[in-house]
């Protein structure tokens, strides 16, 4: 059985979702299917099959994040440290081409945001920072071409 590498953070963010379905939007479905069944015929009850439709993907969420949390593998970041690109790092990064630089934090798959500057461990450019260290540069094939960035920071939070 695959382990999901994970932070403290993506786990308690998961477990905060898990525990909302559970006890606010399961709830709420159940009471809207019960009164869209009270409106009559459910053949044409359009609120019967939209509640209906959002219980199977409240209870479909619920069994994925269910198996994502028994798998989790939390590693604690707040014990590591070093110059050296690794799992739960905040890495600094400039653009070679344009001196741009953009601050990524490598994480779990199932916890990583771009818009919040979060990006999976599998993702190409975490797979080309790791193992890296402070100055060293690496390539990275993107969807516009490849990219080229150095490396200016490596912090542990």
């Amino acid at each position: 059985m695959e382990k999901y590498p994970m932070t403290r953070e993506g786990l308690d963010n998961l477990e905060d979702e898990r525990r909302r379905l559970k006890n606010q939007e399961r709830p709420a479905v159940i009471k809207a299917i019960a009164e869209a069944r009270e409106h009559g015929d459910l053949s044409e009850n359009a609120e019967y099959h939209a509640a209906r439709e959002r219980q199977s993907f409240i209870e479909g969420r619920l069994a994925e994040l269910e198996d994502i949390i028994s798998r989790a593998d939390v590693i604690d970041t707040s014990k590591l440290s070093g110059d050296t690109v690794r799992f739960g790092a905040t890495v600094l990064v400039a653009d070679e081409d344009t001196d741009e630089e953009i601050k990524y934090k490598i994480v779990g798959s199932h916890e990583a945001d771009i818009n919040s500057g979060r990006i999976s461990v599998t993702a190409p450019l975490a797979r080309a920072l790791i193992g890296k260290t402070i100055g060293d540069s690496v390539e990275v094939m993107t969807p516009g071409g490849e990219k080229s960035y150095e490396i200016c920071d490596v912090r542990f939070d």
